[in-house]
């Protein structure tokens, strides 16, 4: 039996110009996290992560942190969904950059709204896949994992696909993905153990290497 390591990336740069840059506390937390694999003792069999920059600077901070380069596989199908596109297929007005917690709250709001439209089929968000191809994709990862492994294996990639992987494996509604999408923490570690046949549910959006009093702060969500 083999186990399948989720992590989401690290602090990226909401609502500036470009979201899909890490942050400095998220190359930080990417770094730590990979501190945390080494002193457990861990090694991959082998690495996936989308193509996004957010993704793959978070890679490198855990190959950092393990000093130990792990070759990685990038495959598209882990990316996020676009959250942008998602909000203006219902609100077609531009949003401002949030800069208050009620105009966080209300951005969280519509990308729910645009969320359940988007999953039930209703809207089509502009460049972005069908709900169904963008399950597929990361469906298909996680097939090929199951039937290719036996050891440990990592994958780094966003909030979107690792909720909709854990809602895949445990049959959730498309609400409750949604729900677990959007409380997932910056470089949170969710596990599967996996067979040829199956992946099943270890752990969801775990933080064990900020588990410290000095690591406090370093606990994100965007």
């Amino acid at each position: 039996m083999g186990t399948l390591y989720l992590v989401r990336h690290g602090q990226a740069s909401f609502g500036a110009d470009d979201y899909d840059v890490l942050s400095e506390m998220g190359y930080r937390q990417s770094v730590r996290l990979g501190e945390y694999f080494k002193y457990k003792g861990m090694t991959f069999e082998a690495a996936f992560t989308g193509t996004l920059q957010r993704q793959i600077k978070t890679f490198a901070g855990i190959c950092e942190g393990m000093d130990s380069p792990l070759p990685a596989v990038a495959r598209p199908g882990l990316n996020e969904y676009d959250s942008e596109a998602v909000i203006s297929a219902i609100h077609p007005h531009k949003l401002e950059k949030p800069t208050s917690p009620e105009m966080y709250r209300s951005h969280f709001r519509l990308l729910k709204d645009g969320l359940t439209q988007w999953m039930a089929g209703v809207v089509s968000p502009h460049g972005m896949p069908s709900y169904t191809d963008f399950v597929a994709g990361i469906t298909g990862v996680l097939d090929h994992i199951k039937k290719s492994y036996t050891g440990n294996v990592l994958i780094v990639s966003s909030g979107g696909p690792i909720s909709t992987a854990v809602g895949h494996v445990l049959g959730t509604s498309p609400e409750a993905t949604i729900e677990l999408n959007l409380r997932i923490r910056n470089c949170s570690v969710t596990e599967f153990a996996f067979t040829p046949k199956r992946h099943m549910l270890v752990t969801y959006n775990t933080l064990p290497h900020l588990d410290a009093p000095e690591h406090a702060d370093w606990i994100t969500y965007s």
